[in-house]
C-alpha cells in the first residue's frame, strides 16, 4: 500500500484561487444586477465611461458577502414593487428612483456599495477594477510617480500618463 504524504496529496491537487471560488458562487442574474447598479452610481456620459466600463464590477464581485447579496436582492425587490420588473430591465430614470429609495431605506448597504464602486472605478488597477486605466483617464490622474520633474510641476499642460499601477508589477 502506497503511503499518503503531504507531497502526494498536493501533487495531485488542483489549486484554485480563492477569488475564483468566490466568483463561481455568484449567479449570472446577481452579476447583471451588480453591474447595472454600479453603472447607475457612476453612469457613463459625454465625458467618459461609467463604473461598468471602468471595470468596477470586477473589483466589487469578489467582495460580495451575504450583506451585499441581501442588499442587491433588496434593490431588485424594490424595482419589482415599484415598477413590476427586475432592476436590470428598467430604464435609467427608474433605476435611479429605485437606488434613491434604497439609499434611504438601507443606507449602510448603499454607502458600502457606493464606496466599493468608487474604489473599483478609480482605485489602482492591480486590485481588479479601473480597467485599462479608464477611471484614471476620467479624472485625469496620470498614475503614481516616484519623481516629478520641475517642468511637470508647472501643470500648464496635461500630465503625461504613466500607465503603470503601484502594485503587483502592472
Amino acid at each position: 500500500m502506497k503511503q499518503i504524504t503531504r507531497r502526494s496529496v498536493l501533487a495531485g491537487a488542483t489549486l484554485i484561487p480563492a477569488t475564483a471560488i468566490r466568483s463561481a458562487a455568484q449567479t449570472v442574474p446577481e452579476m447583471a444586477l451588480l453591474e447595472a447598479a454600479v453603472d447607475r452610481i457612476i453612469p457613463p456620459d459625454h465625458l467618459g465611461p461609467g463604473a461598468k466600463d471602468c471595470g468596477a464590477t470586477g473589483y466589487v464581485a469578489p467582495l460580495l458577502d451575504q450583506p451585499l447579496r441581501d442588499g442587491l436582492a433588496s434593490i431588485d425587490s424594490e424595482a419589482r414593487a415599484k415598477f413590476g420588473k427586475p432592476f436590470v430591465e428598467l430604464p435609467a430614470a427608474n433605476q435611479d428612483e429605485v437606488l434613491t429609495a434604497i439609499e434611504t431605506k438601507a443606507r449602510p448597504f448603499f454607502n458600502r456599495l457606493r464606496q466599493l464602486t468608487l474604489e473599483g472605478t478609480f482605485g489602482d488597477p492591480s486590485y481588479g477594477g479601473n480597467r485599462a486605466f479608464a477611471g484614471w483617464d476620467l479624472i485625469r490622474y496620470p498614475g503614481p510617480r516616484l519623481a516629478v520633474s520641475p517642468e511637470e510641476q508647472k501643470l500648464r499642460d496635461p500630465i503625461k500618463p504613466v500607465r503603470r499601477s503601484a502594485g503587483h508589477g502592472h
